[in-house]
């Protein structure tokens, strides 16, 4: 919701200029005005996650979308900053507080296909863009058949290719395309058992400088607890197998439909190519026998959620999934 620049009482949030980020960053300034009565002007930031071509894993993971935001928070150009929840590093910024984390949209993938195609019905060989290891090697244990291709840009920019017929398909975050009103294309959605989503998928983070108790507070106003636990358990156990937010590292927390005040953690670590198997444990891909896959679950309190990640990450180490992220991030296709 756009404000007059300078008008009291009006807060200044910082956002991405994507179009994305930029609905997204709407969504919450009208949820504020709506609880609160205060305005909110968006203030565009230009990331260098925005202007850099390269790869993610290249210049430093999706985590460079999130430091320009903070630099303007903490210099007072911006009142408190929205980002896509999965691009927040695990580790805590000095200074800065999450003052909310809103209801959490649709955690799922969604595949986007000419003509409509699901996945089953794409032909072996099939161009698949995506820019995640954690998608490429889950469309692996789907459809080994099929080829992923590394792929940057916004939404409209990756759709574009597929329309274009430079590509078959390519995977997104549902949530993000329904920000977009774009749902209409979406030939496919992935179940959470199928591909884990990333850590924080689907949910939104707001910031604001510790010092700001007032502004913290008013903030705190738009934050929903079963959001915040469930977030708070899948970057749990990211942080603790020690990888970074494009790490081939899928994570989904969801409160238990049977027991109350429960809290369900499914964790999945993933080579690029992979096979499925059901239960937890060590799989093994087809090529070569190397193991691919280390898949667990867990459950526990709501009010340990941050345990509840440590303990499920502690099993899947054990299993061997340090190696397994080593391996997939050392290599030369690993940019997906």
């Amino acid at each position: 919701m756009k404000a007059e620049p300078g008008k009291p009482g009006t807060l200044r949030l910082g956002s991405r200029r994507s179009p994305m980020a930029v609905a997204q960053s709407g969504e919450v300034a009208r949820r504020i005005t709506e609880r609160t009565g205060r305005q909110v002007e968006i203030v565009g930031v230009t990331t260098f996650g925005d202007v850099s071509r390269e790869h993610l894993t290249q210049i430093g993971g999706t985590g460079v979308f999130v430091s320009a935001l903070r630099e303007s928070l903490l210099r007072g150009e911006v009142d408190f900053a929205v980002h896509s929840l999965k691009d927040l590093p695990t580790g805590a910024a000095p200074g800065i507080t999450l003052a909310a984390v809103p209801v959490r949209d649709d955690p799922r993938d969604a595949l986007i296909a000419r003509n409509g195609a699901k996945l089953a019905d794409l032909p072996a060989g099939a161009r698949i863009g995506t820019g995640s290891p954690r998608r490429a090697a889950q469309i692996a244990l789907l459809r080994a058949d099929l080829r992923c291709v590394p792929i940057r840009g916004n939404a409209n920019t990756r759709l574009g290719r597929v329309r274009d017929g430079e590509l078959d398909a390519v995977v997104l975050a549902y949530a993000g395309l329904a920000r977009l009103g774009l749902t209409e294309l979406v030939s496919e959605i992935f179940e959470p058992d199928d591909m884990v989503p990333a850590p924080g998928q689907g949910a939104l983070a707001v910031e604001c400088r510790t010092e700001d108790t007032g502004l913290t507070a008013l903030l705190a106003t738009i934050d929903d607890p079963a959001s915040r636990a469930a977030v708070t358990a899948e970057r749990s156990l990211l942080a603790a197998l020690e990888a970074g937010c494009s790490a081939p590292v899928g994570g989904y927390a969801v409160l238990s439909a049977s027991r109350a005040r429960a809290l369900h953690l499914h964790g999945v670590v993933l080579g690029v190519a992979a096979v499925n198997r059901d239960g937890g444990g060590l799989d093994a891909a087809a090529a070569g026998g190397t193991a691919m896959v280390v898949r667990e679950r867990g459950e526990g309190d709501v009010a340990n959620a941050a345990l509840l990640g440590r303990e499920l990450a502690a099993r899947m180490l054990a299993l061997g999934a340090a190696d397994l992220i080593g391996a997939t991030t050392d290599r030369d296709d690993a940019h997906d």
